[in-house]
C-alpha cells in the first residue's frame, strides 16, 4: 500500500486529538475517539475518547494480518474492555455514556475490506460510503430548530452561540439517552459486544486504485484532502453554527479550530 496524503487536525488549538490514524503493511485506519458526555474518566489526565482511540491504535499495529471483520471486533472489544477497572464494569452496563468510545474505519489489506464500524466514512475511486448514527439526523435538526428560533426572536446572535451554545445544551440530554443504544442499534468501540449486524462491510474490488477513510470532522468527503478543506472551509463560513447548509448536534465554537477533529487519510491499496 501506499499513502499519498494524510491529515489529523484538533479542532482546538493547542490541544490533542481525539482522532487518530494507524497504517501499518496490512491495514490503514481513522479511529474518532467520542467527546465525553459526562464527566466521568476512565483514566484521570485523558478524555475517554482518546483514551478508546489510543489503545484502538496499539490493538491494530499489533493484529494478524489475517483477521476477519468478527475477528476484528471481538479482539478490540477484548482489548478495550481489559483497561476497565472490574468495579466498574456492571455500572458501565448500564450507563453507556461513561465508557471510553470511539468509532473506526479499518482497511484489511489481506481481506479487501473496509469496516466500518459507528459514524465514519470513505470513498473508493470516488464513490461515497457513510454510516451515519440512527438518532443522529433527527437530534441534530432539533438543536438547528432551537437555534434558529433564539435567532429569529432576538434571543440569541450567532456570534453569541458560538461562544455558549444554548442550543447544543438544550439536546445533551437526547444525545446522552441515544448513547444507550450504543452496540444495540449501532456500532461502537467501547469494551462491550459489537453487533456484527450494525457493522458496514465495504467489499473493495481488487481493480480499486484509491481509497479515502475519513472521520466525521468532513462534512462533505472529496477524493482529496485540499478539496476536503476546501468544502470545510466554504461551510463553517457559510453555516458556522451547522444549522442551515449542514445540521450537526453542535457548531463552531469561537477560537476553535472547527466543529470537530478531523482526519483523513487517502492511500492506494
Amino acid at each position: 500500500m501506499r499513502i499519498i496524503e494524510q491529515s489529523i487536525v484538533a479542532k482546538k488549538p493547542q490541544a490533542e486529538a481525539e482522532d487518530g490514524i494507524v497504517a501499518t503493511d496490512d491495514f490503514v485506519a481513522v479511529i474518532d475517539g467520542s467527546t465525553s458526555k459526562t464527566a466521568t474518566r476512565i483514566m484521570p489526565g485523558v478524555t475517554n475518547g482518546r483514551l478508546c482511540m489510543q489503545l484502538i491504535s496499539q490493538y491494530i499495529r499489533h493484529a494478524d494480518r489475517g483477521l476477519t471483520c468478527k475477528g476484528f471486533c471481538d479482539g478490540v472489544t477484548a482489548s478495550v474492555r481489559s483497561h476497565y477497572d472490574e468495579s466498574l464494569l456492571s455500572r458501565l452496563e448500564c450507563h453507556p455514556e461513561e465508557r471510553m468510545t470511539a468509532s473506526c474505519i479499518v482497511y484489511s489489506r489481506h481481506r479487501h475490506e473496509v469496516w466500518m464500524i459507528g459514524d465514519c466514512q470513505c470513498m473508493v475511486d470516488g464513490t461515497a460510503y457513510e454510516n451515519p448514527k440512527p438518532d443522529e439526523a433527527a437530534i441534530a435538526g432539533k438543536r438547528a430548530a432551537i437555534a434558529q428560533g433564539m435567532l429569529d426572536n432576538g434571543v440569541a446572535t450567532v456570534d453569541g452561540l458560538r461562544d455558549n451554545d444554548l442550543a447544543r445544551q438544550a439536546i445533551i440530554g437526547e444525545l446522552i439517552e441515544s448513547m444507550g443504544n450504543q452496540n444495540k442499534t449501532y456500532a461502537v468501540v467501547d469494551g462491550f459486544s459489537i453487533p456484527a449486524s450494525k457493522v458496514r462491510i465495504i467489499r473493495i474490488p481488487r481493480t480499486a486504485r484509491e481509497i479515502v477513510l475519513a472521520s466525521d470532522g468532513y462534512p462533505h468527503l472529496k477524493p482529496t484532502l485540499a478539496a476536503s478543506e476546501e468544502a470545510l472551509e466554504k461551510q463553517l463560513a457559510a453555516d458556522p453554527l451547522n444549522i442551515w447548509l449542514f445540521k450537526a448536534t453542535k457548531g463552531w465554537m469561537a477560537g476553535n479550530n472547527s466543529f470537530d477533529d478531523r482526519t483523513y487519510i487517502r492511500f492506494n491499496p
